[in-house]
């Protein structure tokens, strides 16, 4: 019998890298998406979880702006981006940050709601929250704070982000009872959903490979 030869299998291309462009572009588009969504819960009276969910529970308890205090609380977070996940990744993190703040506390005088439903406001908030993240990990960034430690997770262990972060996000809104009534928060569960689902359903390790 002739032993056939081995043949090595194909080398793959490396994956495309993202130019600095298109950076800057997911960056801001990111920051705009989820300005509105965080509008719409906070027009609402709704939470949702993260580091988000706590500027949402010191800004209904302070009056201190959301943007503000979102990006103060994400500081102390960059320090594990910076050791644990990448310095680019925490540059670009940092960046998503700060234009997110600032997007969040500009919303108000470029839109206004007359009326808004909570369950509308909770879904689309919830969604647009979910694309702005996906945009972001995609561009190996996030929108800081907890979303820092499920990104890790999911690219150390492969463990679904979606559903890490819903686990986090169910402790966080439970936390609020003591300041918003039941049916806030059981309307803001239904965000949390939507926004976990999003990740969930679209964000899966190796499906987008682009650095």
């Amino acid at each position: 019998m002739t032993r056939q030869p081995m043949v090595s299998p194909p080398l793959l291309p490396s994956p495309p890298r993202h130019s600095l462009l298109e950076d800057v572009q997911a960056l801001a588009a990111a920051a705009l998406v989820g300005s509105l969504g965080l509008g719409l819960l906070q027009q609402a009276g709704l939470i949702t979880g993260g580091t988000v969910g706590l500027a949402f529970i010191a800004h209904y308890a302070s009056g201190v702006s959301l943007g503000a205090l979102y990006l103060a609380i994400n500081l102390p977070f960059m320090v594990l981006a910076w050791f644990r996940v990448g310095r680019a990744f925490a540059v670009k993190t940092l960046c998503a940050i700060a234009l997110l703040s600032l997007a969040t506390d500009l919303l108000p005088r470029c839109l206004g709601f007359a009326a808004i439903d909570p369950l509308y406001a909770a879904v689309m908030g919830g969604l647009l929250a979910g694309i702005a993240m996906i945009i972001l990990f995609r561009h190996q960034a996030s929108l800081g704070g907890l979303n820092v430690v499920v990104h890790w997770l999911q690219e150390c262990f492969g463990w679904r982000g979606g559903y890490v972060q819903l686990a986090i996000d169910l402790a966080i809104i439970g936390a609020s009872l003591a300041m918003l009534p039941l049916e806030r928060i059981l309307i803001s569960l239904l965000g949390a959903a939507t926004l976990n689902l999003t990740l969930a359903i679209n964000h899966r390790p190796g499906r987008y490979i682009a650095a």
